[in-house]
């Protein structure tokens, strides 16, 4: 199966006065259709700059190096308007904040025929029928009433809604969503996770899942990506991630995650310190200031991605020594 994206390589900088900050260092990774990824990191890993890079949507200081290959063709720091078609017809990207991805002075309507009137030549007509219809398959109540609304009359839930029907309403290939049930109640996150699983099982749209919630992610995901520090730290299954992870970050994230039979007197495990600062990078591993399992070596060299089953890659030195 070809992948409809092939990331090889991709490294990511942002010019900051004399310095160049690299934010996203050598990140190589294959989508096939219809497949979910989950990209998990803390703030600050690298998981929303290197999507954004892709789409060539960085800040004025930034660049891009490295191959990112849409079903074969290049397209990391493609002209201007080769990225303007693709973006929303081909690839989509659902941001963070709902609120602040709509337009806030046009009506939700509007918005929504804008996409296919740009991007597939229709009617203003054909487009409303089209929108509506769209409506209502992610659910909206009353999509007539909420067509003519501002953003800023719907609730939480339903703009996260409007944002994935305007993701989805070319059909596009890959749908890219950063922490799309952020700020979400458990309800309505449990909704916009079923819309997004019922979509790529019914069509064949990949799914890019950026999130900080590993729960997300086992509910969601086919394959998971832990970045640290800009860098990819261990890659797999979510079986390989959730049951046999093998670097002390990802062991630690699941540490965290809040368990039903966990003792309720006793404190949360955390990972001790805090994320090194991309400007001054550690010359070894980024993890080692807060590793469990260090040893002198890791300070020597950045460890290579490496493979330790057939779908199961960890950049860690003791990778073996993993209980």
């Amino acid at each position: 199966m070809i992948p409809v994206l092939s990331v090889k390589d991709l490294t990511v900088q942002f010019a900051l006065g004399p310095r160049q900050v690299i934010a996203v260092n050598g990140l190589s990774f294959d989508l096939d259709p219809g497949e979910c990824l989950g990209v998990v990191g803390e703030s600050g890993s690298g998981k929303s700059q290197s999507f954004l890079a892709m789409l060539g949507l960085l800040a004025r200081n930034g660049s891009a190096a490295g191959s990112v290959r849409f079903k074969g063709k290049e397209i990391l720091n493609a002209p201007k308007a080769q990225l303007q078609r693709l973006r929303g017809e081909r690839i989509s990207m659902m941001f963070q904040d709902a609120l602040s991805g709509l337009t806030p002075n046009l009506r939700i309507g509007r918005q929504l025929e804008e996409v296919l009137m740009v991007h597939r030549g229709l009617s203003r007509a054909r487009a409303r029928q089209r929108a509506l219809n769209m409506l209502e398959i992610v659910k909206i109540p009353e999509p007539e009433q909420r067509y003519n609304a501002y953003p800023f009359e719907l609730s939480g839930g339903m703009r996260q809604r409007v944002m994935i029907a305007l993701a989805l309403l070319c059909k596009p290939d890959v749908l890219i969503c950063d922490e799309p049930t952020t700020a979400l109640d458990v309800t309505v996150q449990a909704q916009v996770l079923k819309l997004l699983d019922d979509t790529r099982r019914h069509t064949d749209t990949a799914i890019i899942l950026i999130t900080h919630d590993l729960g997300v992610v086992a509910g969601l995901c086919d394959r998971v990506l832990i970045m640290y520090a800009g860098r990819a730290v261990e890659t797999g299954s979510v079986e390989d991630i959730f049951y046999q992870a093998a670097h002390p970050y990802t062991r630690g994230l699941l540490r965290s995650v809040p368990r039903l039979d966990a003792d309720p007197e006793q404190p949360l495990p955390a990972i001790s310190g805090h994320p090194p600062i991309l400007e001054n990078l550690p010359a070894g591993c980024a993890f080692a200031g807060r590793c469990d399992r260090y040893i002198q070596r890791c300070a020597a060299g950045v460890p290579e991605l490496r493979q330790v089953a057939a779908s199961h890659g960890v950049a860690c030195l003791r990778a073996e020594a993993a209980p």
